[in-house]
């Protein structure tokens, strides 16, 4: 997990937040490696643990 808290600073234009589409402040996470935008902590936390149950889910099909 990489990432850059950005405060007192907006995106681009009408950014919105890649997991809960809520529009974007002046303070934010960006992913370093994808780029992709959140409005805080709990989004892009929820993010990578969505990404760690994709993985989890094909190790146990990928084991049967």
């Amino acid at each position: 997990m990489k990432f850059v808290l950005v405060n007192g600073r907006s995106p681009s234009s009408q950014s919105r937040c890649s997991l809960c589409c809520e529009p974007i402040g002046e303070g934010y996470l960006r992913d370093v490696t994808t780029q992709l935008t959140y409005c805080g902590h709990a989004c892009y936390r929820g993010h990578c643990n969505l990404g760690f149950e994709l993985l989890k889910e094909r190790a146990i099909q990928h084991a049967k």
